[in-house]
């Protein structure tokens, strides 16, 4: 199963999250996006999982921070414990076995992450 992490600040345009997974490699094959849980409920994420039609994961911070990342912001640890949002996100949705295919990403306007994860799904 191959999964979307994404990471993004409240005002992030849908724009900007497409353009951050673009940067991951894309939505081909994927079969959904997830997020931290405070985040899934926000409308950018909603267009563009509507766009492509996948579910959106949601999964709160406290998991996340369990997961390890290649990528290690201060400022997001501070605020999620995880180093990366996105690439947490990707790794805990992806399931059982899942590695980093494609390590953060970000928008040129710098308001949204992105990275994919491949795992066995369960």
């Amino acid at each position: 199963m191959k999964v979307a992490g994404l990471g993004f600040r409240s005002n992030a345009s849908v724009a900007s999250l497409r353009e951050a997974l673009d940067a991951a490699g894309g939505p081909n094959g994927l079969a959904a996006v997830a997020t931290v849980s405070d985040k899934a409920d926000a409308l950018a994420l909603k267009v563009l999982a509507k766009e492509l039609g996948l579910p959106i994961r949601g999964f709160p911070a406290a998991i996340l921070a369990e997961v390890e990342t290649t990528t290690q912001s201060e400022r997001i640890k501070a605020r999620f414990g995880t180093g990366s949002v996105a690439e947490a996100a990707a790794i805990a949705a992806a399931g059982r076995g899942a590695r980093l295919i494609a390590a953060r990403a970000m928008s040129q306007d710098r308001m949204a992450t992105a990275a994919i994860a491949e795992g066995d799904g369960e």
